[in-house]
């Protein structure tokens, strides 16, 4: 088999399994379902990706890596780790504990235009006519989504909702411009992010008081979403990038996770898709589309 063709091969299996972050996501944070509380899912699943990836370096004889580490080269990491895992998934999470799947998902998906608003103070990039366009068509996504169709309206169904999910781009999109210039393994990089973040979310629990072990289901719930979600997928996705001739060939993959998770959310939550949300869906991934051409 074809390199570029194993390389199509990782990077759909890796948008198939974000595709079930959605409902992972909301089965672990539903009351109704394994009801296992914010941190301590976040917890869990830092903690189970750090093994996953620790296992990986061990096995790809990248161990001696750690060795090597400066102390800027922690200092970046314990900011890193604070963006994401710790601060995206917190308010990540907490949008998905408020709004239907369907609605969370796509909304959180407008990161790579939040990054190109950022990219101007922070870069010092200059933002064009094409993007401002691209912006306008996502947001009109993103209304259409939270007001459920009823645009003229401008009744966000849950502002606050509507506010987490989208605000989570920005953690995200920070996340990626400041890690631009990270020169470490990718995968040693990952692993320092979600140990420290792991640290994080156990001194936030032991402040807030919610020091909490999930029964056996959310276990299982919590280990999906640190393998699926995080750690192993990430690998899965660099694996592709690693194998394709350029990344753009693999990278056009990733906008059908916010319609494959629209299926997944309708059989796995039985949630009723509304025509709103696949509209919005096509109008966010538009516009990232025109924006990245």
């Amino acid at each position: 088999m074809e390199k570029q063709q194993r390389a199509y091969i990782f990077a759909f299996v890796a948008v198939l399994f974000w595709s079930t972050s959605a409902s992972a996501f909301k089965i672990c944070l539903s009351p109704e379902r394994l009801n296992v509380p914010i941190l301590p899912l976040l917890f869990g699943a830092s903690l189970v990706s750090s093994a996953a990836l620790f296992l990986h370096l061990l096995l790809s004889g990248k161990i001696a890596l750690l060795k090597a580490l400066s102390k800027d080269d922690l200092t970046r990491s314990a900011f890193l780790g604070f963006l994401s895992p710790f601060l995206y998934y917190i308010v990540l999470f907490k949008a998905y504990s408020i709004l239907p799947a369907q609605e969370a998902q796509p909304l959180n998906f407008v990161w790579p235009l939040t990054l190109v608003l950022l990219s101007v103070p922070i870069l010092k990039h200059k933002i064009k006519r094409r993007d401002i366009l691209a912006i306008l068509i996502s947001f009109s996504g993103v209304l259409a989504i939270s007001t459920k169709g009823h645009i003229l309206s401008f009744r966000l169904t849950d502002p606050l909702g509507v506010a987490l999910a989208t605000g989570s781009s920005i953690p995200w999109a920070l996340y990626w411009i400041y890690n631009v210039k990270d020169k470490r393994d990718e995968v040693l990089g990952l692993f320092l992010n979600f140990t420290c973040a792991s640290v994080y979310v156990f001194v936030l629990m032991l402040v807030t008081g919610e020091l909490k072990t999930p029964g056996l289901k959310g276990a299982l719930g919590v280990t999906y979403v640190g393998i699926f979600e995080m750690g192993i997928t990430f690998l899965i996705w660099l694996k592709a990038l690693k194998l394709s001739k350029t990344t753009a060939n693999v990278a056009g993959l990733i906008y059908l996770v916010p319609f494959l998770s629209l299926v997944v959310i309708y059989f796995v939550l039985g949630e009723t898709i509304l025509p709103s949300t696949i509209i919005g869906a096509v109008f966010i991934v538009g516009g990232i589309i025109l924006q990245r051409l």
